[in-house]
């Protein structure tokens, strides 16, 4: 009763003020934002900044596999038992509804169908590796709001990758990595969650934590959202004001709870043991029950809805805003330059609503990243000045230094340009091309410079080997060391144990019955000249 009051109050208001002012202030309830909150008489709307209400996000996803062929069933095969690795009589068969496991079942409600699971073909190919792509698409920006949890029926790999996209797939970035020995895998020492704090809670880590022992819960991968939220809001998530803070003020922040898509990329999987039963291959595929991803639209504060329609998710956009994330002013309000909402100050927040063109800014344009211009009389011409959203130029047209433009965007789109992401390890600098493509260092390549050209091995960058299985071998029984040294028996020393111990102490008598290798190897040689280290021949 008291906001119908309220309302119509208002609404009065704006009736007299448009017949007091010559631009009059018609944002009627916009000004106000509400959101269902839970309280102990159950759920209610309460006024603060607006989001749509967090839920299932697996209800709206389009899934794609690479290879599309990797499913099993087609044509019948037979894998052996989860629990008995030799019991090989299984059959996955695509055309008979009962034996067959499609990628849909990756999402069904485990109530109703507890005992299906999608299932990829076996690795009757061995030693070729069995890798698989995931890509779950929105078509649509979102926001995580809790854990993305993976359930696999068959063990969990060895070998995954987490990763994430802000531009509809055209660019990845890591989101976790996971394997049973970090290291090996990916060069990167093992971490937990647990070892992050609000300074490190975006670092890429890579954790061993669900990819050993065989335990009851050994069957789930997490990728810890609540965790990291709780570095602001406390372990129980008590203080949300101070995580909607630090989300409103640091950008960084909110985009690494932000995707559009989701890739998830089975590299290598669970073996259990050291070696790989070439005798027993039916027993090793991947195989997943469910997927669970929570979250919400990103409305940019400017919506309590999201609606699915015509397989599409659209924020019902207020406060006079519009676009697919309410990103930017209707036309005609853009009388100030467009902002998100604000969780600021908390509670209620901050509408930062669209209002009506006061005046116009001439024929410049600025693509809605910039409502300031300014006459340069020299060159006759109007610029736009302090443009936003990483934009500059004339018109706000281009993208800042470090960023590239988001081809699948409209110039006048918040997210046109997008960021590098260049590896701070393999690229010369953090700048990009106009295809997002960053400048490498020597033996680096990639889009974004965190691959390494045949012969360099990843090691704090690119370095180049100094040891192989291919042109550097170690020498007099010398074994290559993560491509970086050659560890030499005790009687050997040098860069690949090539030189006798003995001469370096000058203790190598005629007697002793040991002999040096020729300087000359051409292992040697190719070794000295890719180091450049001057050659130890002597002539």
């Amino acid at each position: 009763m008291y906001l119908s009051r309220f309302l119509s109050i208002h609404a009065l208001w704006v009736t007299v003020s448009s017949v007091m002012q010559p631009y009059p202030l018609v944002w009627g309830h916009y000004d106000l934002c509400k959101t269902q909150i839970y309280t102990e008489e159950g759920k209610v709307w309460d006024y603060m900044a607006c989001q749509p209400e967090s839920t299932d996000m697996t209800k709206y996803l389009k899934v794609k596999l690479d290879p599309p062929d990797i499913t099993c069933g087609d044509p019948p095969e037979t894998f052996c038992a989860m629990g008995n690795p030799y019991m090989c009589n299984n059959e996955c068969d695509a055309s008979t509804p009962e034996l067959a496991h499609p990628p849909e079942l990756m999402f069904d409600f485990e109530g109703r169908h507890p005992s299906t699971f999608w299932q990829s073909a076996t690795w009757k190919e061995y030693p070729k590796p069995l890798q698989v792509n995931i890509t779950l698409s929105w078509s649509k920006t979102i926001e995580l709001t809790d854990n993305i949890v993976i359930t696999f029926e068959s063990g969990r790999p060895d070998q995954m990758i987490l990763e994430k996209s802000l531009d509809y797939g055209r660019t990845w970035q890591p989101y976790q990595y996971y394997a049973t020995d970090c290291l090996d895998a990916f060069h990167m020492d093992p971490k937990s969650v647990k070892d992050l704090s609000q300074h490190t809670v975006l670092e890429i880590i890579c954790t061993e934590e669900y990819s050993t022992g065989y335990t009851t819960n050994s069957k789930i991968i997490h990728f810890e959202i609540k965790d990291r939220f709780a570095f602001f809001a406390g372990p129980r998530l008590r203080n949300m004001a101070s995580l909607y803070g630090q989300l409103d003020t640091t950008k960084k922040l909110r985009d690494f709870f932000t995707v559009t898509d989701l890739r998830i990329r089975l590299l290598r999987p669970a073996v259990g043991e050291i070696f790989v039963d070439e005798l027993h291959l039916a027993r090793y595929f991947y195989a997943i029950s469910d997927i669970k991803v929570r979250g919400r639209c990103k409305c940019n504060l400017h919506a309590t809805v999201c609606v699915y329609d015509n397989s599409k998710l659209t924020c019902e956009c207020e406060h006079n805003t519009t676009g697919p994330d309410c990103g930017k002013c209707k036309k005609n309000y853009q009388g100030r330059p467009w902002s998100p909402g604000s969780y600021l100050p908390i509670p209620k927040g901050t509408a930062n609503t669209c209002i009506p063109s006061i005046s116009s800014i001439g024929n410049c344009e600025c693509f809605g990243h910039s409502n300031r211009c300014s006459y340069i009389d020299l060159l006759n011409t109007v610029i736009c000045v302090s443009c936003k959203h990483n934009t500059r130029g004339q018109h706000c047209e281009l993208c800042r230094l470090g960023y590239f433009r988001n081809a699948s965007a409209q110039l006048d789109d918040e997210n046109v340009c997008i960021e590098c992401y260049c590896n701070p390890l393999g690229s010369i600098h953090d700048r990009c091309n106009g295809s997002g493509f960053c400048e490498c260092k020597t033996g680096t390549t990639g889009p974004k410079c965190d691959e390494c050209l045949p012969g360099n091995s990843w090691h704090y960058g690119c370095q180049p080997n100094v040891c192989d299985n291919e042109l550097l071998h170690c020498q007099n029984g010398g074994t290559c060391h993560n491509n970086v040294r050659c560890l030499c028996p005790a009687a050997y020393t040098g860069i690949l144990c090539e030189k006798l111990r003995c001469e370096e102490a000058g203790s190598c008598g005629s007697d002793s019955g040991q002999c040096a290798p020729p300087h000359g190897s051409p292992a040697l040689l190719l070794l000295t000249t890719l180091l450049g280290i001057a050659s130890p021949l002597v002539f």
